[in-house]
């Protein structure tokens, strides 16, 4: 659960930004390569990083950072440019 709380009051309604969690992701894979010398960690955190980057460059963002898109339909656009 998040520092601040679950968000009890959006669950199901598609309208969480999913950036804490992509960006923790990244965290992690950085963090098995440090530590765990699994090379390949700090490139897929890369190529993860650098799409939520031109997902929002290309203006695709949720509500809460001023767009339109739902939660799928952001993580979709990241998918799209992996």
């Amino acid at each position: 659960e998040a520092v601040h709380g679950s968000a009890p009051d959006i669950a199901g309604k598609g309208v969480a930004n999913p950036l804490a969690l992509l960006m923790s992701a990244v965290m992690l894979l950085n963090h098995l390569t440090d530590r765990h010398g699994i090379a390949a960690g700090r490139e897929v955190g890369g190529r993860i990083r650098d799409a939520y980057d031109r997902a929002l460059r290309d203006g695709q963002k949720t509500g809460d950072l001023g767009g339109n898109l739902s939660t799928a339909e952001f993580t979709d656009a990241v998918i799209a440019r992996l």
